[in-house]
């Protein structure tokens, strides 16, 4: 099938670097030169169609006409999500594992993330109180890599915190990347994998207790659709793919603090028993900010949409940044404001800073409710648990080009000091 005339194509043989010099810009700034929710390019050799807004997110998960298996390249899955992950699985093999993932996400489980990330922070107040200059993103990957470990019953030892939060980072800062960026999450995921393995190992042997229900347990005894165990290498690339999306929400926390600095008076409104207020501060970070640009599928089979013929096989990007700024969704979506979340319909298909999406059926990130449950610990603590004053002399610009992006200076905050 050959796409209609009315599909915009991208000029260019190939794309690839000019994507990377746009960065979260790249699919917004067609979608608005070609006045089309759709374009055609060239990227990593093939020819790749693009699509945003609310509309293209609907048609993008549904699995019916979308697969993930060979949308994630290589270079991903190696730094990233791990090879033959979930991300890559489709159909019933992918439901039955997402329940794997489902299982870890009930309201008892992540009010216990929360309060474990809570009391890390709590637990941190005095050795921060210590410090003249403190990297609130360094900070606060080691608070969610001991709570996460925590939680998931991964034993970790206080001298091991700060190489395995690095690790946990390292890894997500290569997907964007090339060169030394992406050889550096390469062999920190490769550090991770040999100690999650090991991890593994003691629990099946018996040598290392874990309990029912935590996801060491239940990623070393998980049975497939064959009712055989998850070989070790998969049950530790799964394993992590609990752990590094939680490890992640230090840019999430990051980009909150600087919002907070950058719009005080919402700190005013955050001063309550109810969390509610945060919740909603918590989702503009999710919509405002940059975390991933644009998610892959491809083709499961031919079919048309808006136009234009989708071939089988077909690689297509969701943007994401873009859906997320979309002023036909978003009132005003460059201005930063928590209250428009007061009324959201709570839409699968519009805030879609992890994905879009069913949770059960389609590949949105369960990770998505712990991120929350996360963030909003840490908003409560930076808000109503500690006083402290934001260094003058760093960059607080952050790059829209730079995949994944932050805060150049990591957020600096100083003379830090536990509220009466």
């Amino acid at each position: 099938m050959r796409n209609y005339d009315k599909t915009r194509r991208d000029k260019g043989l190939d794309n690839s670097l000019t994507l990377l010099s746009e960065g979260y810009q790249f699919i917004p700034n067609r979608c608005r030169r070609f006045d089309s929710d759709i374009f055609q390019t060239h990227l990593f050799a093939e020819r790749v169609i693009c699509m945003s807004g609310k509309n293209a997110a609907k048609v993008f998960y549904d699995t019916e006409r979308f697969q993930r298996k060979g949308a994630a390249p290589k270079r991903i899955q190696k730094t990233l999500f791990g090879e033959n992950a979930i991300q890559t699985m489709d159909g019933v093999a992918h439901e039955h594992r997402k329940l794997l993932f489902m299982s870890l996400m009930t309201a008892e489980k992540l009010n216990l993330l929360a309060e474990l990330t809570k009391q890390q922070w709590q637990d941190r107040v005095h050795s921060l109180e210590k410090k003249k200059n403190i990297v609130l993103f360094d900070e606060a990957q080691e608070v969610l890599c001991s709570a996460a470990c925590q939680w998931a019953g991964v034993p970790l030892k206080k001298s091991e915190i700060k190489q395995r939060a690095s690790d946990f980072s390292d890894m997500v800062d290569a997907f964007g990347a090339v060169g030394p960026r992406h050889w550096r999450g390469r062999k920190a995921r490769a550090r991770t994998e040999k100690w999650i393995r090991g991890v593994i190992s003691k629990v099946r042997s018996g040598k290392l207790g874990a309990t029912e229900g935590t996801a060491v347990y239940e990623m070393a005894f998980h049975k497939d659709l064959k009712g055989k165990p998850l070989d070790r290498q998969m049950a530790a690339v799964e394993l992590i793919n609990v752990l590094r999306p939680i490890l992640a929400i230090a840019t999430y926390i990051t980009f909150g603090a600087l919002a907070l600095h950058d719009n005080p008076q919402y700190r005013r409104k955050m001063k309550s028993a109810d969390n509610d207020y945060i919740r909603m501060f918590v989702q503009e970070v999710r919509r405002y900010y940059p975390f991933g640009p644009f998610l892959g599928a491809r083709v499961h089979r031919g079919f048309i949409w808006n136009d234009c013929h989708f071939n089988k096989g077909q690689l297509v990007l969701l943007d994401i940044y873009g859906t997320n700024h979309d002023p036909r969704l978003w009132e005003n979506p460059d201005t930063f404001s928590p209250d428009r979340f007061e009324e959201w319909n709570g839409s699968l298909y519009d805030l879609i800073p992890q994905g879009g999406g069913d949770y059960y059926k389609g590949h949105r990130c369960p990770g998505e409710w712990a991120t929350i449950k996360a963030m909003s610990a840490s908003m409560d603590f930076l808000v109503n648990h500690i006083d402290y004053d934001v260094s003058p002399r760093q960059d607080l610009s952050y790059s829209l080009v730079r995949m994944p992006s932050l805060p150049k200076s990591k957020f600096v905050i100083r003379k830090v000091k536990p509220k009466a």
